[in-house]
């Protein structure tokens, strides 16, 4: 027991030490940890890390998935379905045949739905590195959204091929049999992470205790994945899926306390998972290259069909390229045709004509459901992702996680294990290293446009502009009172009114690519400012005449202001 904790500690101290290095070097922290979980392989005196697939696949895969689904937009995710269904599904089933295949020619003997269950293994991507990388070099947001969401999805259907496979090797399955299980795994797995999402957004609404609520999010990816899996259904997908409810519904229902604890408490472990196992993944090598020669197979002959099967895999990715973009540009002008038509079909009618007695809220409803078609065929129509998005997303094939886990999962009793895990770990370790080092250099060469940053700025300044007018109106409104009756004190209101849209346009101004030299100003005294502070309230901590409470709530004043700085350089 003693020894596992100190590998903890240690394995932790390394991750952090990766993740602190990786951003210095240029290179994603996935790649580090897995360079570094080689070398401490072999280290003189090291033994073999035995870890049941199961715990992967259990216990750190539902809550890597959850704290992924739970930041992505789900009207991002909407409006990319048709590319993150066709990377996501398709694709992973028809590079799991075709590798099978490939397989089984490679490896006289290997029977095809073994080699088709390594093709499941080998086939999802992992959008940890790609996406940490694509962040960095400023990606278009589609491409970023469309790689996270194929990351998400594609795990549950490599799993559930997986588990058809696995079963088809004892001769026990259909076409017809596997087919059936994904449609049921898919629908009965969207059922129960709708479930568990709103039920548990509700309960932690009511209970509105930051602890509490934080609390119970550590456990809904449990509760969406074990349910699902005792029905045979996926639970992969019902974490995911659970995940994009929770961070749909947070904003409408949970304050703002408990977001800040729930985003700042699931990225601390979500760093320590994702790059946990990468580091594992490394420092297993040794031990899969072992269990190769001690099965007497070989293991240049399994790295070379690793290597052999990378390749098809890049391949096979950047062909389904072409089909997709060629569909996904179709989409794009009926987008485009659809939104002119709902221009002129606006310019043509007008509100004010509509019939006596008709119901303004259905007026409303009417008007709002078509603002926000259109919003969504403006966003397909004005945002295509082009060739240069093609390469992106071809290039951004890297392995990780799932790789890993169902690997090891495969039966004892399947021929040339040990090989087979060898050769889906030098897919892994290949694709994370190859495409992750070079992925920033493709990005530059084949040119593709960031974010307008002169666009999102007046986007966002729209936007406040909405909400800050939103907010003054209601200050407004002559129906506004106070608990006794009495209305409030206009200069009050005023003032009111005047310092939000201060603080409103100083945030607005973070955005600019050079701040004005008032800007600057402000910032730099704010920050002399608190640092002040902070070192008169050590002070007053080290004087004693202060009970905790007190200095607990003066700290997290502080604290909160200083986070608020902090952000805003970061943002500008």
């Amino acid at each position: 027991m003693e020894s596992i904790a100190v590998l903890l500690v240690i394995g932790v101290l390394l991750i952090i030490g990766g993740s602190w290095l990786a951003p210095r070097i240029g290179v994603a922290a996935p790649i580090v940890l897995v360079l570094v979980g080689i070398a401490c392989s072999y280290l003189p005196g090291q033994t073999p890390l035995e870890i049941e697939p199961e715990w992967i696949l259990i216990v750190v895969l539902p809550p890597i998935l959850y704290a992924a689904a739970v930041n992505v937009p789900v009207t991002d995710f909407k409006r990319n379905l048709r590319a993150i269904s066709g990377l996501s599904i398709v694709l992973v089933v028809l590079s799991a045949v075709l590798i099978g295949f490939l397989l089984t020619w490679m490896l006289p003997g290997l029977p095809l739905a073994a080699g088709i269950a390594l093709g499941a293994v080998v086939a999802p991507p992992d959008a940890v590195a790609a996406t940490s990388i694509g962040k960095r070099l400023g990606l278009p947001s589609r491409l970023v959204t469309v790689l996270e969401g194929e990351g998400l999805v594609n795990d549950a259907t490599a799993l559930v091929l997986l588990r058809s496979a696995i079963a088809a090797i004892g001769g026990s399955v259909t076409l017809w049999g596997v087919a059936g299980d994904f449609v049921y795994a898919v629908v009965v797995a969207i059922v129960f992470g709708l479930v568990v999402g709103l039920v548990t957004v509700w309960a932690r609404a009511r209970i509105n205790q930051p602890t509490l609520t934080t609390a119970i999010s550590f456990v809904v990816p449990f509760l969406a994945f074990l349910p699902a899996e005792a029905v045979h259904a996926s639970g992969v997908l019902a974490v995911v899926i659970a995940g994009l409810v929770t961070g749909f519904k947070s904003s409408r229902h949970l304050t703002a306390q408990d977001r800040i604890s729930e985003r700042m408490n699931w990225r601390t472990i979500q760093l320590l998972l994702e790059n946990g196992v990468f580091l594992v993944m490394g420092y297993q090598m040794s031990h899969v290259i072992s269990e190769v020669e001690h099965a007497h197979l070989s293991v240049w002959g399994a790295v070379g069909i690793g290597l052999l099967v990378t390749l098809v895999l890049l391949g096979i990715r950047g062909l389904f390229m072409v089909p997709l973009f060629f569909s996904l540009r179709q989409e794009q002008r009926r987008a485009a045709r659809k939104l002119a038509r709902a221009d002129a079909y606006l310019q043509q009618i007008g509100f004010d004509d509509v019939k006596p007695g008709t119901d303004p809220t259905l007026i409303s409803s009417f008007a709002r459901r078509l603002d926000r078609r259109r919003n969504e065929w403006g966003a397909l129509a004005r945002d295509g992702l082009g060739w240069r998005g093609g390469v992106v997303l071809t290039w951004s094939g890297m392995r990780g996680v799932v790789t890993l886990a169902a690997a090891q999962s495969l039966p004892l009793d399947v021929p040339m294990r040990p090989q087979l895990i060898l050769i889906a770990f030098t897919v892994a370790v290949t694709t994370l290293v190859l495409y992750g080092t070079t992925l920033p250099l493709v990005i530059r060469l084949v040119g593709i446009a960031g974010p307008d940053a002169e666009a999102h700025r007046r986007e966002i300044s729209q936007l406040v502009g909405v909400v800050v007018s939103a907010g003054a109106d209601q200050l407004d409104s002559p129906e506004l009172l106070r608990a006794d009756g009495r209305p409030f004190d206009r200069h009050l209101i005023d003032e009111t009114k005047a310092n939000r849209a201060r603080l409103a346009s100083t945030y607005v101004g973070q955005f600019d690519a050079e701040p004005s030299d008032e800007q600057n100003q402000r910032a730099t005294l704010f920050r002399l400012m608190l640092e002040a502070e902070q070192a008169a309230l050590l002070d007053a901590r080290g004087t004693g005449a202060y009970t905790s409470e007190t200095l607990e709530l003066a700290q997290m004043v502080i604290d909160t202001d200083v986070a608020r700085t902090n952000q805003r350089g970061t943002i500008g």
